[in-house]
């Protein structure tokens, strides 16, 4: 009798870590492309934008904890964001027409992201200068194991 309850407690454990690692989100599924980016950013950091049109930006739109990150170009002057602009599949760019909450706020540029724009539908964008991140700093180096010479 001792058995069958021993056996009986163990499967009905195993059958509810089983459910509940079915059931539990991943944490891949948490982030997305921002977040995604976002931390890349603060693991290597960026270097300084300069001033210049960069075609070679993401432009990352954020409501609530959805995001989607669009490729695009952005005008940069005096460390400040002036333009942006949507890149299309044939090419071409679209300014981003999108009327921000504050009116006069400077988007400025910090580690290679910018500072975030409210629009008035109370949704968020962030500019991305993924060309600037800085490379990967190089790990050290294992020493092997003593060996029997």
């Amino acid at each position: 009798m001792k058995k069958i309850a021993t056996i009986l407690s163990f499967l009905i454990i195993g059958i509810a870590t089983t459910t509940n690692a079915q059931t539990a989100p991943k944490k891949e599924e948490e982030t997305n492309c921002y977040l995604k980016w976002a931390q890349k950013f603060e693991e290597r950091g960026a270097e300084d934008i300069a001033d210049g049109t960069y075609t070679d930006v993401i432009i990352s739109f954020r409501n609530g904890g959805d995001a989607e990150c669009f490729n695009g170009k952005v005008d940069v002057k005096g460390g400040k964001v002036m333009a942006m602009y949507l890149k299309k599949e044939d090419g071409s760019f679209e300014i981003v027409t999108k009327k921000s909450k504050y009116d006069k706020v400077p988007v400025t540029i910090t580690n290679g992201m910018s500072s975030t724009i409210v629009t008035k539908d109370d949704e968020l964008i962030n500019v991305l200068f993924v060309k600037k991140i800085k490379p990967k700093k190089a790990g050290f180096e294992k020493a092997a194991d003593p060996t029997d010479d």
